[in-house]
């Protein structure tokens, strides 16, 4: 069955402290700290995993950290425009899913990373990347792909079934909200299973049941994919 999917807008913007760490606590420990600014400059951080392994979640938690001290951010994924030029006003630069450039892409990421490491200005930003492979795997052109895997390589795993179960229920409890075994089930089986969908699913379907005054079940999940 095809997995469903939400628009993200609908729910808050993901955080680190909204991640669960479980087998990717080192890796966690690090984009924290590196939000904080202790190992952000002048060294580059990669993040690499498989769908599902939170990867997206951790670099918009990262950045909306930078946002909460006033930093700005450059974002580049694949569905940004091309040829964006860098803005001398940021801080940091993310760079997201970056196994699917395409060549400008490819030129927007590699400028924006040269003056980022190297700037003509002499003030370093940080470089947060993330994609589904190894940065030697990543098909992408040699200058870029061999600069993303200069710094600091952490690997991303997904979160374990029962652990992903775990967290919906511990975020629930938090949110004053009953889920049954049945609607777990459903929602694991139905839904993407990273974690950052999963809380976003949390979060909408929290505020739909209250709007509609009903317990979240499986009947309630299919009237707000019909209705919304």
């Amino acid at each position: 069955m095809k997995q469903m999917a939400l628009d993200v807008a609908l729910a808050p913007e993901p955080t680190l402290a909204g991640f669960v760490p479980a087998g990717n606590a080192a890796a966690v420990q690090h984009v924290r700290l590196w939000s904080e600014g202790r190992t952000r400059m002048p060294v580059p951080l990669y993040l690499w995993g498989p769908a599902g392994a939170g990867k997206t979640h951790l670099l918009r938690g990262a950045a909306h950290a930078l946002r909460e001290q006033g930093l700005a951010v450059g974002w580049l994924d694949a569905a940004a425009p091309p040829r964006q030029p860098f803005d001398p006003a940021w801080d940091a630069v993310l760079l997201d899913d970056v196994q699917t450039y395409g060549p400008e892409l490819q030129h927007t990421a590699f400028n924006w990373f040269i003056n980022a490491v190297t700037p003509t200005d002499g003030r370093p930003r940080a470089v947060l990347a993330a994609g589904h492979v190894p940065p030697a795997d990543l098909p992408l052109r040699d200058d870029l792909r061999t600069r993303l895997g200069w710094g600091h390589v952490f690997e991303l795993h997904p979160l374990p079934d029962e652990q992903g179960r775990a967290a919906l229920r511990q975020a629930a409890a938090a949110r004053g909200l009953a889920l049954g075994e049945e609607v777990i089930d459903f929602v694991l089986a139905r839904f993407s299973r990273d974690l950052g969908s999963l809380m976003q699913l949390l979060d909408h379907l929290d505020r739909y049941a209250l709007q509609t005054q009903r317990p979240i079940t499986i009947p309630l999940i299919r009237a707000m994919l019909q209705n919304e």
